[in-house]
């Protein structure tokens, strides 16, 4: 059973209709379970016991949410006492910004880095209006990051 962990932050709904979308395509995967997680809910075990890991945020100030980046802050230094355990992970990132969503991708990538995770596809950016498209992309994701996970590739 391939486990995927889904957290995001949400304020207006649309970062949650995203993770939603996500979590639909990792579930189109044969034994996936999806763990579906507000940010300020996910714990380090969460993280630990994933086999992959989808990141999802608003860009608030050209940044990450302040939520996503407190499950970053609680999971880091906790994490590293396990490294084996977060070393490679396979991650994807989706955003819904209101401007561009670079600084909020720039910042989840950069912290990534510390984690020593494995982005494995290209982010989902949706700007201004969350459209069908968008969610599409989603579901792409997910099913991406749980196919890869499920066939060993990551």
């Amino acid at each position: 059973m391939i486990r995927i962990l889904i957290v995001y932050h949400s304020q207006t709904g649309n970062t949650e209709k995203m993770a939603l979308a996500v979590a639909e395509g990792a579930l189109s995967i044969d034994d996936t379970e999806v763990i579906l997680k507000k940010a300020g809910d996910a714990t380090l075990e969460d993280l630990l016991d994933a086999d992959g890991l989808a990141v999802g945020t608003p860009e608030n100030f050209g940044y990450m949410s302040g939520m996503m980046k407190d499950f970053f802050d609680r999971t880091f230094y906790p994490s590293q006492q396990q490294s084996e355990r977060v070393f490679r992970k396979p991650y994807v990132v989706f955003i819904s910004a209101g401007n561009d969503g670079t600084g909020a991708l720039t910042s989840i990538e950069r912290i990534a880095l510390g984690y020593k995770l494995k982005k494995v596809y290209n982010p989902v950016i949706s700007r201004k209006r969350l459209t069908e498209e968008d969610l599409e992309k989603c579901r792409e994701l997910g099913k991406v990051l749980a196919g890869g996970c499920a066939a060993g590739i990551y």
